[in-house]
């Protein structure tokens, strides 16, 4: 009898706690995405810049405030797109929630 409360209980628990989402795949790429573009922002201040130095002869001036605006750019960027990747992944995946609590390993004893 106590057995089969035992089971009961374990499966009621199981029923009761709910399965954390897979946010694997989707974190990794929204990580690659702002990485992206922190990355383009200042490789594209620094073309920019150094088209600018090619024209008016400026060097290395024009390549100095280039990689400067770009990298100003690529945080605006940044924390838009993390805003905005945020708002999809709550209303994908919804609220965050805790994860189970594990037994302990000290518990088997």
């Amino acid at each position: 009898m106590i057995k089969r409360l035992n089971v009961e209980a374990e499966s009621l628990q199981a029923r009761a706690t709910p399965k954390p989402p897979e946010y694997g795949g989707a974190a990794v790429g929204y990580g690659y995405r702002l990485m992206a573009e922190m990355i383009g922002g200042v490789l594209v201040g620094l073309a920019l810049g150094w088209g600018f130095d090619l024209l008016v002869g400026s060097a290395p001036w024009g390549m100095i405030v280039g990689v400067l605006v770009g990298f100003g750019v690529s945080i605006w960027m940044a924390v838009t797109s993390a805003k905005k990747l945020s708002a999809r992944a709550l209303k994908e995946f919804g609220p965050p929630r805790d994860l189970p609590d594990e037994p302990d390993e000290d518990d088997d004893r």
